[in-house]
């Protein structure tokens, strides 16, 4: 079954989450967002309550407090973000990643710096593509 998608709303709540590192009650999270974000603290206690739905977050009860949630992340930033980036490809680009890349590519100006960057990227893919493969060149189970 595919996993639920982050709406950006949530997503806001994540990054704070992700940011801090440890687990936050949810009026924790509201007092961080406060000034960034416009939600209000219920919005926040319904977000944090379908993320954990969607298995996203977790939590432990307040050991003084049994109305007191800490919740706690149970997928990091960058197993979001390599899902949202699948999804993406996939919506825009009937899943041709080279076509993605490109376009990404061309909307932006690179400095020599971000491009030395990605050209190492480009060299681990390389080596992970060529490691997957057997002798006759078909990728391994």
């Amino acid at each position: 079954m595919a996993k639920e998608e982050i709406t950006p709303s949530e997503w806001q709540i994540m990054e704070v989450l992700w940011a801090c590192g440890e687990p936050l009650t949810s009026s924790e999270v509201y007092k961080r967002m406060q000034g960034n974000v416009d939600m209000s603290m219920r919005m926040v206690r319904v977000l944090m309550n379908r993320l954990n739905q969607k298995d996203i977050l977790g939590y432990t009860v307040d050991e003084h407090d049994s109305r007191v949630y800490h919740y706690y992340v149970q997928r990091s930033r960058e197993e979001c973000v390599k899902e949202k980036s699948r999804k993406f490809v996939d919506s825009y680009f009937s899943g041709n990643g080279t076509n993605a890349m490109a376009a990404l590519l061309q909307s932006f100006a690179l400095t020599d710096e971000q491009i030395k960057e990605l050209e190492e990227i480009l060299e681990k893919s390389r080596e992970r593509g060529t490691e997957s493969t057997d002798k006759e060149g078909e990728p391994h189970a």
